[in-house]
This record gives structure tokens, sequence and C-alpha cells, in this order.
């Protein structure tokens, strides 16, 4: 069986919880970890440690700095994104600009997310080649 995540990257997933950035502190204290769904932190999926996974909703939330917004950065979460998102997870990515300057509009953005996911029927996630979708 094909294990889900990276064992050896558990000990940097921790540290990185330990040490959130300012952006991820917010939207961590002030609204995922009260969540009615469930959330984690620096949950490691792959070779990755995603910022935010949200298991019942195969959600995964990744906040983005500046380095994410150069040609490198773009490129490589690029490909993460398409990795992560061959295990039928949905990634959404939000800048910190926006955690910082409109914190409601992206709880609001999350939940709207959380509930179109959570209301797929019978778990499908845009599937073409289910019967329900």
């Amino acid at each position: 069986m094909e294990r889900k995540h990276n064992a050896a990257l558990t000990l940097n997933a921790k540290s990185l919880r330990k040490n959130m950035t300012k952006e991820e502190r917010h939207l961590w204290y002030d609204f995922l970890r009260t969540y009615p769904v469930r959330f984690l932190r620096q949950k490691v999926i792959d070779n990755y440690i995603v910022d935010f996974y949200c298991n019942e909703a195969r959600l995964i939330i990744e906040l983005d700095g500046s380095q994410h917004y150069d040609e490198k950065g773009l490129l490589s979460d690029k490909i993460r994104t398409e990795r992560i998102e061959s295990r039928n997870l949905t990634v959404i990515r939000i800048s910190n600009n926006e955690i910082n300057r409109n914190f409601r509009g992206v709880c609001e953005y999350i939940d709207l997310v959380v509930n179109e996911s959570l209301h797929q029927p019978d778990g499908c996630y845009i599937d073409t080649n289910c019967i329900h979708c």
C-alpha cells in the first residue's frame, strides 16, 4: 500500500506548527481552530507539508507569501498543487495580503468552499465517471 506521506518530514512539520507565520497563526487561532469541521495544521502529504488540511472536505489551504509569486515559486506551486490534487484533494491558495487586508472575506470564502465540498453527492468530487454526477 502506498504511504500517504513522507515520515521523514514529520519532525519538520512539528517544528512548523510551533513556528507558524503571523498569517498562519491569525487564520488558525481566529478561525480554523474552532471551525465546526476539523482542520489540521502543517499536515504531511506526499513529500510536502501543507499549511492546513481538512480530511472531511478533502481540502488543503495554502497561505502564500511573496516568495510564491516569482517565476520559480509559481512553477513550484503549480507542480505541488497538481501532485496533491492527483489525490482527489482540492488546494486553495490565499495570499498573506488577503489574510491581512480582508480576513473576514477569507473566512467566508473558506466556509463556502468547505460547505460546497461537503455537499457533493455521496462524496463525489466532480468525477466525470461518477454515476451520481
